[in-house]
């Protein structure tokens, strides 16, 4: 039984998921947390990785680690994106099956699915067809990942993964060579409105895309780690789909951005539409609340508040 007591360790507690992550779990009780710095503990190490678990012991590890970044980035990476994903979480997930660890919470992505897959997304249409080419690295080392933590799953453990949506969210990663498209469009639109210029952003904006809070994610893993879970993968989203036109404009008028927005269509789109069907957790109990529009003007409130270390 997990309870309030129960030693929690949070890998990747400093990112945008780990960092909420903590601060909900401290928020409703739970205060036996363990986080250690990257630069203290190299998950990609193995023998560094179990040292950790013996000497820590924790009962439950939620995976929040992993590289992480943006078409160009996963394009321009493509080595990094796939072995350093692959070492962190298989030595997260043996060391965490070897020292009994009771929960386990993987992350992935909804880039897990097929490029061309019926829509809303069902779990089961996981390596039914081709993946999208620009992010194949970055999916199939976290689809070794959801099969992994499967076959724990079988032997009657809770390995349990768990595939949000895009996020966004504070603490997100706006750097525009590797950030994703909320943070990316927020940071142009603010510095081309202190500026008063226009905006270049790629593609013709028509792919539809789902987004999800950070905070309903969080809540999602807490909802998970307390409850028995039945299958071992569940899709988190908010159900909330807009086109990349339609996103830009609902963020350039949050920024206060007056200038005109130019489409490249010479740069890649990407999927067409991505959206989840959330309905097998919802129907265990857990719900998006976090409207986009909402969520949108309190991350660009933290944006401002934190623009120089953002």
């Amino acid at each position: 039984m997990i309870n309030k007591n129960s030693k929690i360790y949070i890998a990747g507690h400093k990112g945008m998921v780990g960092d909420a992550c903590w601060k909900l779990f401290q928020k409703k009780g739970f205060n036996n947390l363990v986080g250690i710095n990257s630069k203290d503990l190299d998950l990609r190490n193995q023998s560094e990785t179990f040292d950790f678990f013996k000497k820590e012991s924790p009962s439950v590890v939620i995976d929040a680690a992993a590289r992480v970044g943006g078409i160009l980035a996963n394009n321009s990476f493509p080595y990094e994106f796939l072995i350093d994903n692959m070492q962190i979480q298989n030595n997260l997930i043996e060391a965490s099956y070897k020292t009994n660890v009771r929960k386990f919470i993987f992350l992935g992505s909804s880039c897990i699915y097929p490029k061309d897959s019926p829509q809303p997304i069902k779990e089961e249409y996981l390596l039914t067809s081709a993946l999208e080419e620009t992010n194949q690295w970055y999916a199939i080392a976290k689809i070794s990942g959801v099969k992994l933590c499967e076959s724990i799953f079988r032997k009657k453990r809770q390995f349990i993964s768990l595939m949000p949506t895009n996020l966004y969210g504070p603490n997100d990663n706006f750097d525009l060579k590797t950030s994703h498209v909320i943070p990316a469009l927020i940071k142009k639109f603010d510095k081309a409105s202190s500026i008063n210029s226009d905006v270049e952003l790629w593609g013709d904006g028509t792919p539809l895309r789902e987004f999800l809070h950070v905070d309903d994610l969080c809540e999602a893993i807490f909802f998970s780690v307390i409850n028995e879970m039945n299958e071992h993968i569940y899709n988190i989203g908010s159900g909330e789909e807009f086109s990349i036109k339609e996103i830009a404009s609902k963020i350039a008028q949050t920024v206060n951005f007056r200038g005109k927005i130019n489409w490249n269509n010479k740069f890649p789109n990407g999927t067409k539409r991505k959206l989840l069907d959330s309905s097998k957790i919802e129907e265990k109990g857990w719900r998006s609340k976090i409207k986009f529009e909402e969520g949108i003007v309190r991350v660009y409130e933290w944006y401002k508040k934190n623009k120089k270390n953002a």
